[in-house]
């Protein structure tokens, strides 16, 4: 399998004022495509500070990023905002749907932004998504109008609306309860049989032990990696 994922002796630190805050320390990590990857730990420790590394929302002080074959640390912030649109799909906790769009028109949105898709072929791939995620009744339904897990389910379907290869979300289910956090994760499941490669950060270690790999971030470091552990 082919490496979707490469960081190489990462750092990262934030800079208020005179106080230099050091987040991420020396991180070398690589990820095969189709993988599912749980990463944990407690928090502030780093967690969601990779994330944004990997989808370009942040850069690294030093080291490198490469994603999908492409060195994000080098990209212009223009180039990565269509870089990230045509390549990743992004699942945030707080689901950040636009309140005024329904579900189907907040999905169509990030199509029409990329303009990969054909017009002709847009709506019938958002129908697509909502049914796939179980919400074909709600499409004309706003945000507020529907439950968290319908959100949240709704946030996923946008997430893969440009058929992006990654997909990384951060804490998804946590405002879920219990059933709701359970059927979205089935749904992660799902997506990586289809051959999609996944990076979950989670607070919650049952569905953490259920991927396919776990990564603990500790003190900015990567404390374990069951890849690892599996290899010795």
């Amino acid at each position: 399998m082919s490496e979707i994922i490469q960081l190489k002796n990462v750092h990262k630190a934030y800079t208020l004022g005179q106080l230099t805050q050091p987040v991420l320390h020396d991180i070398s990590l690589t990820i095969t495509a189709g993988e599912f990857v749980a990463i944990v730990g407690p928090s502030g420790n780093g967690k969601s500070t990779l994330l944004n590394l990997l989808t370009g929302i942040d850069r690294p002080c030093e080291g490198e990023v490469i994603v999908s074959g492409s060195a994000l640390h080098q990209l212009s912030e223009e180039k990565l905002s269509r870089w990230r649109g045509s390549n990743i799909g992004i699942v945030f906790q707080f689901f950040q749907l636009l309140p005024s769009l329904n579900l189907l028109q907040n999905i169509l949105l990030p199509m029409d932004f990329v303009n990969k898709l054909p017009k002709r072929e847009r709506l019938e791939r958002a129908r697509y998504l909502l049914n796939l995620v179980g919400l074909e009744a709600q499409a004309q339904q706003l945000p507020g109008q529907v439950s968290g897990g319908q959100q949240q389910r709704a946030a996923i379907a946008r997430a893969l609306a440009n058929d992006p290869a990654l997909i990384v979300a951060d804490e998804p289910t946590g405002n879920l309860d219990i059933a709701t956090a359970d059927a979205v994760f089935a749904l992660f499941e799902t997506l990586q049989q289809q051959g999609k490669t996944l990076v979950m950060v989670t607070h919650n270690e049952e569905l953490a032990q259920s991927a396919s790999r776990r990564i603990a971030i500790h003190a900015g470091r990567i404390h374990h990696d069951s890849n690892e552990a599996a290899a010795e």
